[in-house]
């Protein structure tokens, strides 16, 4: 089913509407039924980015769009993506490799937008003649008039790849009938003729009340409405950005262990905690505040995009102050990458990585310094965690090099490839550069030894994600013309933007 099949695209109304999480359904769907899929993203920004299996860097919502369709990550999936590090300005990585910072302002006004594009259509290209259909996903709002004409990702991709196009729209936030109406008569004659239906997303509710509101947005747009998803809570598929976490907040549980992650300003792969927040044994909260870590059994410090920043930023708050008593009341205290540079007892960036810092003291409970780096380490390792003799998987992202200051090095991880990773002081301190290593259950196991926990057996990590891939494919087959979709993509394929005569 791969030849002359046309690319799918879903864009929205707006940001987190769920573009991403339905395009990894569609992309389960297809696979299912017997296609070959495979996710595209012209340009994403985010800082929750995932190592391929050749040492590139790519958006995690296509990683997980690739996992769907049962494909390794590549960076052809996303060739462009912004890591911001701070409020106006990000890394720009292309083609999974560093490309320096810019800010939003030359970004978006002195960057060659044409150039980009290029690259842009050249993953695209190099992506269609192995997979079909390709299921692209649109960034934020397709109807941002001032930042059309720079458009890399949206309606011109769209327009190139004459994509079968569906409108997606958050029905939970209001205001779904003008933000669908006013979106699509804000699209050119040339970019309405693509779009083929229109999506509900986030329905709250018995769905029947809304056979009304389908026929009329029927009428007063021409299009038809292809499916109205259900707001659901029991299907986990892993987000792409942090807006979630604020809802994952502090309460003390008596009967389970408490895991605080700190919240920090910048931080990156937050899905690394994925696992912990479905085991039954934790209870998981995300804080910035030194009277909920008190409360915390296992302090966990996680990734960031902005190391030395976001240090300055908990230390200000009361933060480290408080990581430091846990540690002396024997409470467990753990770092990942960004988290790992801050437990030690220096971190300095003489040439301005992150910033103008050069230079600031560490949390101070492991022996060991950063230097920040310009080269990024990105790679997917396997691994021995400790003592253990399972294999382990996780990957690396990181942009600073960390060293022992006194005495031996005690790694936390043997990576297979010879190579050490971390710095492990005791059972109740340790630092590791592996984003993942949670995903691994003799490495929570550890975490949680010596502390009150029911014993559980819990399934793997894999078996997981997957079951939820087809939880969520079985959803929208319910909710959504899967048969209709699918017949869009084995309408001709045109060239020139010339567009089939309406049926």
């Amino acid at each position: 089913m791969t030849d002359k099949l046309r690319p799918l695209m879903f864009v929205g109304t707006g940001s987190d509407v769920g573009k991403s999480i339905l395009c990894a359904g569609i992309c389960r769907i297809l696979k299912q039924d017997g296609y070959q899929p495979a996710p595209f993203k012209g340009q994403n920004m985010s800082n929750n980015s995932y190592a391929t299996p050749d040492g590139r860097e790519i958006g995690r919502a296509q990683a997980v769009q690739a996992d769907a369709a049962g494909l390794p990550p590549h960076t052809d999936m996303n060739p462009i993506l912004l890591k911001p590090n701070s409020d106006q300005t990000s890394q720009l990585v292309i083609n999974g490799k560093p490309a320096g910072n810019q800010s939003a302002l030359s970004y978006f006004r002195q960057t060659d937008r044409d150039k980009l594009f290029e690259i842009v259509m050249e993953a695209f290209n190099r992506l269609s003649p192995q997979y079909a259909p390709i299921v692209i996903e649109g960034a934020g709002s397709i109807s941002e008039l001032n930042l059309k004409a720079r458009d890399i990702t949206n309606m011109r991709v769209a327009l190139k790849a004459n994509a079968a196009t569906y409108l997606i729209a958050d029905i939970d936030r209001g205001g779904v009938f003008g933000s669908i109406y006013g979106t699509l008569e804000l699209l050119t004659a040339e970019e309405r003729k693509l779009i083929k239906g229109i999506i509900i997303n986030k329905f709250r509710g018995d769905i029947r009340l809304f056979e009304d509101g389908k026929k009329i947005l029927e009428e007063i747009t021409g299009v038809p409405v292809v499916g109205v998803v259900p707001y659901f809570r029991d299907i986990h598929i892993e987000e792409e950005d942090a807006v979630t976490i604020v809802n994952k907040n502090f309460s003390s549980k008596a009967m389970v262990i408490n895991v605080a992650i700190v919240l920090l300003s910048r931080m990156s792969n937050f899905t690394d905690f994925n696992a912990l927040e479905r085991d039954p044994r934790i209870h998981l909260y995300y804080t910035d505040k030194p009277e909920e870590l008190k409360e915390a059994d296992i302090i966990i410090i996680p990734g960031t995009k902005s190391t030395l920043g976001d240090l300055q930023e908990i230390r200000k708050k009361g933060l480290v102050k408080e990581i430091l008593s846990a540690y002396t009341k024997g409470k467990k205290v753990v770092g990942v990458c960004g988290g790992y540079q801050m437990l030690g007892q220096e971190i300095h960036d003489p040439d301005g990585v992150e910033g103008a810092t050069s230079a600031i003291p560490g949390i101070g409970l492991l022996p060991v310094s950063t230097t920040m780096l310009g080269n990024k380490t990105t790679e997917q390792v396997s691994f021995n965690f400790l003592s253990s003799t399972e294999d382990c998987s996780g990957y690396e992202i990181h942009m600073g090099e960390t060293a022992v200051l006194e005495g031996s090095s005690q790694p936390v991880n043997q990576i297979h490839n010879g190579k050490t990773d971390g710095f492990y002081l005791n059972d109740k301190c340790w630092g590791t550069y592996i984003h993942g290593i949670f995903d691994n259950p003799v490495v929570v196991d550890h975490l949680l030894s010596g502390l009150d926990a029911t014993e559980v057996k819990l399934q793997s990590h894999h078996e997981y994600k997957e079951e939820q891939f087809d939880k969520l494919a079985s959803l929208l087959r319910e909710c959504m013309d899967i048969d209709y979709i699918k017949s869009t993509v084995t309408s001709p394929v045109l060239h020139d933007h010339q567009e089939e005569s309406d049926r």
